[in-house]
């Protein structure tokens, strides 16, 4: 059960989010809702539930793990489905360890803040309903208060739910959770010849796709345990994450990933190695190693034809070409080389005209190297020129691709000291300019500049 926090008050709501469950922000800044909301009551038909889970961890098997903090209410009947109702940071629960099962206000502002920025960029992942604070304190590295993200999900079930029952050898239990994922998030599987391995095939996919996606917007996840993995391909638990602004593949998000596991570059492989560990713990149903590595060898063709598709669109090219794969390789070196903003890169190559050569400000001013940017520049209206590409028709093609806006650590940062002092104008605000990405907003343009030189030293870590 939910354990109450002291003077719960109303934060924020997401209205997309709500309307899913036929609910507004005006609803969930009801008091009887906050209460629910923040664990303070339990509503009637509800039954509260903590899940248990195994996993690895940065690589390592970490054993036993489960909810620590979030504590599921149950769900709700929607058009597309049942739609499961979190809250995270309500409490102690039987899986908390030696944690306090709460959440602060820092981290639950960012988790709730991006979630909806994910979801408005298109991109797979759980919603986040909205967010109460209470002035309770919650010992960090620092004394901070406490928060409770209400998260939404069509299940929270994860690799980690797999691993846990396969770790004991309790293939019954292995098999029930099976059973209940095929037949209700996958129930086109269940004539299949051997539904478990056209299950992990099919999660596969949909990972190797999340993080297709994850890369061509700039996201990385931070931490990637198998125990933050959906078993339907979502972006689940918003911990130490971060966008890509000066690209850098090796870039570490996490200040408490010192190892680099799970750095931009090696998402990919850590997403492929995940899979593997989820077919480690479904091969007692799927029978033989070979059944299972058949399943798992979709996950490279399935990323490089996500990642074709993505690239195409972001460089605004409507046909395919040799030599397509090779300047995709060139863009990323020329911004590797240069150390270039990636979002804003891909956003204002859409004012590139093709005939205009030399007109390339300010997208060139991104480049230290003038010299390098123009060489590829060259190379890229020859491209468009091949296929008679429109300037017009193509810059509107590429500014709904290729966001303006998204959740930089600065901005975050910024809201998240003005909420700490009482004002959560700042989470409003940019919660209002992050559920539209992909426009122009004059009025909000200082969103999409350039971070000031003291978003350099920020850090993210695991502690929340």
């Amino acid at each position: 059960m939910p354990t109450p926090l002291p003077a719960p008050h109303f934060i924020a709501a997401s209205q997309p989010a709500a309307a899913l469950i036929g609910l507004t922000v005006e609803d969930l800044a009801r008091p009887d809702f906050v209460e629910v909301f923040t664990g303070n009551k339990v509503a009637p038909r509800s039954q509260p539930l903590a899940a248990v889970y195994s996993g690895h961890q940065f690589g390592v098997w970490a054993g036993q793990l489960g909810d620590g903090r979030a504590i599921t209410l149950g769900d709700i009947a929607t058009p597309t489905g049942p739609m499961e109702i979190q809250l995270k940071g309500a409490g102690r629960t039987p899986y908390s360890r030696m944690g306090d099962g709460r959440a602060v206000l820092r981290s639950s502002i960012r988790e709730f803040l991006c979630s909806e920025a994910m979801a408005a960029l298109g991109i797979p992942t759980t919603r986040a309903l909205s967010l109460t604070g209470s002035p309770q304190g919650i010992a960090r590295e620092t004394l901070e208060t406490a928060a409770v993200v209400a998260r939404m999900a069509p299940t929270f079930v994860r690799f980690g739910s797999f691993e846990h029952w396969a770790s004991q050898g309790r293939e019954d239990e292995l098999r029930t959770l099976a059973d209940y994922v095929i037949g209700q998030f996958y129930p086109e599987l269940a004539g299949e010849a051997n539904p478990y391995a056209a299950l992990l095939a099919e999660v596969t996919r949909r990972t190797a796709r999340m993080i297709a996606h994850w890369q061509a917007v700039g996201f990385m996840h931070g931490v990637m345990n198998t125990d933050n993995m959906s078993i339907l391909g979502l972006t689940l638990d918003y911990g130490p994450f971060g966008f890509m602004e000066a690209f850098d593949a090796r870039h570490i998000c996490n200040h408490t990933d010192q190892g680099g596991r799970y750095s931009y570059a090696n998402q990919v492989p850590v997403g492929h190695w995940n899979c593997y560990a989820l077919g480690n713990a479904l091969l007692p149903l799927i029978g033989e190693p070979e059944v299972a590595e058949e399943a798992l060898a979709v996950y490279r063709p399935e990323f490089g034809h996500q990642m074709d598709i993505l690239m195409h669109g972001k460089l605004g090219l409507q046909s395919t070409q040799d030599g397509d794969a090779k300047l995709f390789e060139d863009t990323i070196e020329l911004l590797q080389a240069n150390h270039a903003d990636f979002t804003l890169f891909f956003r204002l190559l859409g004012d590139l005209q093709v005939d205009a050569p030399g007109q390339d400000e300010p997208l060139r001013d991104l480049f230290i190297d003038r010299a390098s940017f123009d060489a590829w520049a060259a190379i890229y209206r020859t491209r468009l020129r091949s296929e008679h590409s429109v300037d017009a028709t193509r810059r509107a093609a590429m500014n709904l691709v290729n966001p303006k806006y998204i959740l930089r650590n600065y901005l975050a940062q910024t809201a998240i000291e003005q909420a700490q002092n009482g004002d959560f104008s700042g989470v409003h605000k940019l919660l209002a300019v992050l559920e539209h990405p992909f426009d122009e907003q004059p009025d909000n343009a200082a969103y999409a500049e350039l971070p000031p030189d003291w978003a350099a030293h920020l850090e993210v870590s695991c502690s929340s």
